[in-house]
């Protein structure tokens, strides 16, 4: 019995040395993770800001002679065409003045005439020795004396043609009347409003942004004005040098690409231009959200400071970094993986 004991310890303990002088088994092997290039798996969501379609001009036509309103074309709300007709005025008086400033025209250019005709004559007179040096004098002055006055009158006249032309007010642009203050037969004093015009062929679109996007939307490649089920193209055209207290947005203008209607509200819309991670790849390690790229067969964690719970994170990562796309919820900093397929 005692002889049983012993060897069946003697084989105990032999099989515990062997043992022993077996490599300690890893606790686990390496795990598989999923990758993807970062270029791939990185997004550039879109920001939205309140916007709407603005005129780039609104005009307020005044009377620029004095006269009374014989009658007007477009009513509030109607549409106009660039030149088109929208008061007439009296011209009576100002075609009375028109056709004096006429005749005196004439009249001096008759006058020029006759004291040319009479300078010639002067000299001629003059090299026969019939005439004066002082007489001819007498004669050069006269015709430069209804030079002057010839260009007097025909200033005058153009003078008296421009305000003829002035009792006919025309618009300036295509546009939309956004109020008819003229009255057929209200005498109106020059500088009296007659029409508001609101221009349609050149909108803008106009939009308050956070002074941190203005690069995004410089950069963006794609900005839209988003209103009711129209999703409209825009060109950037400028960007307010003056930021706005205290909300410190600055303004933005854009083109529209499509013919839009002033005074529409909607939203401004655009890709962000700094590549953001989704929010599934987030994990957090030691207090910190990030997440895990491989290099050297080896997992690292990469933290992300401005990252936010159920938020796509913005991302500073190289290209073609690969991102672990699954598997990295039970992953340690430096642990060692391998790709699956």
């Amino acid at each position: 019995m005692t002889h049983r004991l012993a060897t069946a310890f003697a084989l105990f303990l032999g099989t515990s040395l062997a043992l022993a002088q077996q490599p300690p088994a890893l606790a686990a092997s390496a795990p598989a993770v999923k990758t993807r290039v970062f270029e791939q798996v990185a997004l550039r969501p879109l920001r939205e800001a309140p916007a709407s379609v603005v005129a780039r001009n609104e005009a307020r036509l005044a009377a620029e002679v004095p006269g009374r309103v014989l009658r007007w074309t477009a009513d509030t709300g109607a549409g106009v065409r660039r030149g088109a007709l929208l008061v007439e005025l009296d011209a009576t008086d100002h075609r009375l003045a028109r056709d004096r400033a006429r005749a005196a025209v004439q009249s001096s250019q008759a006058r020029l005439t006759l004291a040319q005709q009479q300078l010639k004559r002067a000299r001629e007179l003059v090299d026969q020795g019939f005439f004066s040096r002082e007489a001819l004098n007498a004669r050069e002055t006269d015709v430069q004396l209804a030079q002057s006055e010839l260009a007097a009158q025909r200033a005058q006249l153009a003078t008296a043609e421009h305000a003829l032309a002035k009792t006919r007010i025309n618009a300036p642009f295509d546009a939309s009347v956004k109020e008819r203050l003229a009255q057929t037969g209200e005498f109106v004093a020059a500088g009296t409003p007659l029409y508001v015009l609101t221009q349609t062929d050149a909108a803008e679109v106009s939009a308050q942004i956070a002074l941190a996007d203005v690069a995004g939307v410089r950069a963006s490649g794609q900005v839209e004005f988003v209103a009711s089920d129209r999703t409209v193209p825009l060109k950037l055209l400028r960007v307010s040098a003056t930021v706005s207290a205290p909300a410190r947005t600055v303004e933005v203008r854009l083109a529209p690409q499509q013919p839009v209607i002033v005074g529409s509200a909607g939203q401004l819309r655009w890709s962000g231009h700094r590549p953001h991670l989704p929010a599934s790849l987030l994990v957090q390690r030691a207090g910190r959200l990030g997440v895990f790229v491989v290099e050297s067969g080896k997992a690292r964690f990469v933290p992300l400071p401005q990252a936010q719970e159920g938020r796509a994170a913005a991302a500073e990562l190289a290209p073609n970094a690969l991102v672990v796309v699954g598997g990295h919820a039970a992953l340690q900093d430096g642990q060692a993986v391998t790709l699956s397929r």
